[in-house]
């Protein structure tokens, strides 16, 4: 706790003006600070009962928090500064809730031994649990008990899994970041711009605490003026804080990724990272749905890219999902295509119509505050051409970078994954399960509708949530969707019926609902005519006085 007390205690002397009164009451709030975590952690137990863990407090009163086994999806081991210092450690399990720690269970202050010895028998435990369930459904499975008794005498194959403490499966490494690898750090724009946001930083600390160590507002303002005034000294530092970018960079992407690791345990796909802080994360390979391969603008151009894992119910993907950092994009497909699987290639292109939106979002925009930047300047003030300029320049920049977007749509099936990849600044391609889709929205805006574009999302219960094809032909879009889950389409994929050209009065179009595997919603030959909607449910076809509303 001490270290939070830093800023506070900090405050309390400034305000008191370092007298004595001041540091009585702040050596009254770190005695009292250590006294109260030392209650805490006194009243603070864990256990594992039976097919549960147990949190337990009592400081005032008690609480106890529950968490199944069965409902662990990983534990992440993590070491900050402070607590490597004391060779104690941080360990989060994960449960699928989403992220929210108020939902998981987190052990703050263990040893490393601990920590790990008890995330070995939580996964285990974990996964033990998961099998003897499945075992008893397969058991309880209508046919089962015939097979049961069949192979009663047979001894215990090697497809049994066990899962008794003590059990030691090999374990694969896929992948470790070599030290030279560290120079790739630039090519992530995050990284680059730490010296503009550290700049940023303490000048916001200058306006919010300037205060306290008695420094006024207007010698910030002050300061920033005179170097305003002196345009070599502000050109030499921008130039100064472009040059540190790349060796800022090198050091962030040292600190965050030191000695990564990919490797493959116990059911279980594990990264260790860090360098100041370690940190350690654990994703259930069997609720792994695909992965996503991310390349920044630069990143393409230097032919590297990122992975992270798309998984159900994992909170922070982003940061806990990571499979590789920065890297070469063959080695980031070949380790990503050998732990989850290769990435879908023969993406199928877009139509037309996606580039003209694609140009006309990235051009119109910047042409219409350069046209009234220049009746500012031309009716008003002259100091407005100094924003017509740059806005021309970035709307004649947008020609090149609407192609590229365009260039990069693509989506694919190959009968058990499907891929979706759209941007440019940030390129992205998704890989994903047929069997972790579990819904689709297909929209419309009203300039796609006049184009005839419409975007389908895949609804997934991993990851974001939902990976989009963006801008694809208004029929290339269903048949997509019902290219991967035909029976979900095909009662709302509908087409005129030509044989029925001329039907009785007062009836509407004869329409005919898309049979199971009948692509564009084309009715199976040989078969009569349908009105309305298909009767695949058991229900009889509509009587002849319907309206025919399918």
């Amino acid at each position: 706790m001490l270290p939070s007390l830093f800023l506070p205690l900090a405050g309390v002397l400034f305000l008191g003006g370092f007298s004595p009164g001041s540091f009585v009451w702040a050596a009254l709030g770190v005695v009292g600070s250590v006294a109260f975590s030392a209650v805490r952690w006194a009243t603070f137990t864990y256990r594992i009962a039976g097919d549960r863990m147990e949190l337990t407090r009592s400081l005032i009163s008690r609480s106890v928090r529950t968490i199944p086994l069965e409902r662990i999806r990983g534990v992440d081991v993590s070491a900050p500064p402070l607590h490597r210092l004391l060779g104690i450690a941080v360990l989060r399990i994960d449960t699928g809730a989403g992220g929210d720690d108020k939902q998981e269970g987190e052990l703050d202050g263990v040893t490393v031994e601990e920590g790990e010895r008890l995330k070995a028998v939580l996964l285990w435990h974990a996964r033990a649990r998961t099998a003897r369930r499945v075992q008893a459904e397969a058991a309880s499975a209508p046919g089962s008990g015939e097979l049961t008794a069949a192979n009663a005498t047979e001894p215990t194959t090697s497809a049994t899994v066990r899962h008794e403490a003590g059990d030691a499966l090999p374990e694969r490494v896929f992948f470790v970041l070599p030290r030279k690898w560290l120079v790739y750090g630039p090519l992530s724009g995050s990284y680059l711009l730490t010296p503009f946001a550290l700049v940023a930083g303490a000048v916001g600390l200058a306006f919010q605490w300037g205060g306290e160590f008695k420094i006024d507002r207007r010698v910030v303002m002050g300061a920033g003026e005179w170097l305003w005034e002196r345009p070599p000294l502000l050109a030499a530092a921008l130039v100064l804080l472009i040059l540190a970018m790349p060796v800022v960079g090198v050091i962030m992407y040292a600190v965050f990724n030191w000695d990564f690791t990919l490797r493959a345990s116990e059911g279980y796909l594990i990264t260790g990272r860090g360098l100041v802080t370690r940190r350690s994360v654990s994703l259930e390979r069997r609720r792994v749905r695909g992965f996503e391969f991310v390349e920044g603008l630069v990143e393409r151009w230097a032919g590297f890219g990122r992975a992270w894992a798309i998984v159900t119910g994992l909170g922070d993907s982003e940061t806990r999902g990571q499979l590789l950092p920065v890297a070469p994009r063959d080695t980031v497909l070949d380790v990503v295509g050998e732990a989850i699987g290769p990435v879908a290639t023969g993406l199928r292109p877009h139509p037309p119509a996606a580039r003209r939106r694609r140009l006309f979002r990235a051009i119109f925009p910047w042409l219409v505050v350069a046209a009234c930047a220049t009746a500012a300047a031309m009716f008003w003030s002259g100091l407005w051409w100094a924003l017509a300029a740059p806005a021309l320049l970035l709307a004649l920049l947008g020609i090149p970078l609407g192609l590229d977007r365009y260039r990069s749509l693509g989506h694919t099936y190959d009968g058990s994954r499907l891929s979706v990849r759209s941007g440019s600044l940030r390129r992205s391609q998704a890989v994903v399960e047929k069997r972790a889709v579990v819904g689709w929205t297909l929209s419309q805006t009203w300039f796609q509708r006049r184009v005839g574009l419409l975007t389908v999302t895949a609804g997934v219960g991993a990851g974001t949530g939902g990976y989009a094809a963006l801008d694809v032909d208004e029929a290339e879009g269903p048949a997509f969707a019902a290219e991967v889950t035909p029976s979900w389409l095909a009662p709302f994929l509908v087409s005129e019926d030509p044989i029925r050209e001329n039907p009785p009065s007062g009836e509407s179009a004869t329409l005919g609902a898309a049979a199971p595997g009948a692509p564009g919603g084309a009715r199976p030959s040989g078969e009569p005519p349908v009105r309305g909607r298909s009767s695949s449910s058991g229900e009889p076809p509509a009587s002849p006085g319907d309206s025919g509303n399918g």
